[in-house]
């Protein structure tokens, strides 16, 4: 029943808007369905399969903050600790406020980071941080890299310069809070980010394929990046991954990151399992916890947007199920995950044990139409 459904969805999705896509499911220690539909490369007529490696974009924070929990299980870092403590430039910031600066009222903490509540945003040009945040960030890019300093670290000493969007703890906004995340795990490991994950995230875990840059051997295996047109039609994007490689270079723990679907389900799975599985462990089950659980006080969660509206709140660096009958979902409560920008979307259920990777390259993602009817289908069918 599970494999007929998702086959007819993932038809259905292929046939109104991606080239190709792909979706692995497993719950307790067994794989219940994988399944790859369309077109990598639709001009090469290159099928998806179990080697193609995406853009996983935004999917790249839930890594980021699992290696940033794994610095507080040791001991390294609190979640209650200010960001100065650690990154000193982020001491006495201040806040952008009805036209002028202000002192902000109270240090940015850790958690900060971690719940999107720094006052650190995107860059973008609706605010006057918005529009220095995308002047520090184009100046990070073509800044030449320095063996004394990693560009993540560089990023974060640059934003560090600019005033926030708001006082810390008061707003829940988007944006460069777990890229400095990043900087705040090199700066406590002493070592560069990529590195961090590569020895404590992926080696163990045996996710050969998941890379900030993609090694020169493995690039015909990238899925093309496709814009859908109103009429339907794909036309091939490339002026995003020309903004992208860059992001990898200075390893950005907010999207970064590209995996195959293979290697990403073998990180999400071992969360759903309690962070240990095949004997590796890289996070405990009560870590987990803190982390699939709402954050956010109530006046803050319409801030969450689309998420809100779907019964989700946001816990450490996710989106957490809180309340199914608002999202008329049937998905647990404590059902978590996250999605990026091109349209891949992952849940993990530690209750049920259960998770669900997919993958797909296409903007608009269409990850209203898409994501509900994954998670919907995959409860309904399981026992």
């Amino acid at each position: 029943m599970l494999k007929n459904r998702l086959d007819d969805l993932l038809k259905d999705f292929r046939d109104k808007g991606p080239a190709g896509v792909a979706l692995s499911v497993k719950k307790e220690k067994l794989s219940i369905y994988e399944n790859y539909v369309g077109y990598a490369d639709l001009n090469k007529q290159k099928e998806i399969n179990d080697k193609t490696l995406y853009r996983i974009y935004s999917m790249s924070k839930v890594v980021t903050c699992v290696a940033g929990l794994q610095l507080f299980e040791r001991g390294k870092i609190l979640l209650t600790d200010p960001l100065s403590a650690y990154l000193p430039e982020f001491k006495d910031m201040h806040v952008f406020e009805n036209g002028q600066l202000v002192k902000a009222n109270q240090e940015i903490t850790i958690k900060d980071l971690f719940t999107m509540t720094s006052g650190l945003t995107y860059g973008g040009k609706q605010t006057e941080v918005e529009r220095l945040t995308s002047k520090v960030m184009a100046e990070v890019r073509d800044e030449e890299s320095s063996a004394e300093m990693s560009k993540l670290r560089l990023l974060a000493k640059k934003l560090s310069d600019n005033p926030l969007e708001f006082h810390p703890g008061t707003h829940w906004k988007y944006g460069l809070s777990h890229d400095v995340l990043g900087a705040l795990i090199e700066e406590v490991s002493g070592m560069s980010f990529g590195e961090y994950l590569a020895e404590n995230i992926f080696r163990p875990l045996g996710m050969n394929d998941t890379f900030f840059k993609i090694p020169l051997a493995k690039k015909h295996r990238l899925a093309t990046l496709y814009d859908r047109k109103d009429t339907g039609e794909l036309v091939e994007n490339t002026w995003l991954d020309s903004d992208a490689e860059p992001i990898a270079v200075f390893e950005s723990g907010g999207a970064g990151l590209h995996s195959t679907l293979a290697d990403y389900h073998q990180f999400a799975h071992c969360l759903a399992l309690g962070g240990t599985m095949d004997d590796v462990t890289i996070l405990s089950k009560y870590s987990i916890e803190l982390m699939a659980q709402n954050h956010l006080p109530n006046e803050l969660l319409r801030e969450l947007g689309w998420n809100d509206e779907n019964g989700y709140g946001y816990g450490l660096g996710v989106r957490v199920m809180i309340d199914q009958t608002k999202g008329g979902s049937n998905s647990s409560i404590g059902e978590f995950g996250w999605s990026g920008l091109a349209g891949t979307y992952v849940f993990i259920d530690p209750t049920e044990k259960i998770s669900a990777v997919y993958m797909q390259q296409m903007l608009p993602n269409f990850e209203a139409y898409h994501q509900p009817r994954i998670r919907n289908v995959i409860y309904g069918a399981i026992n």
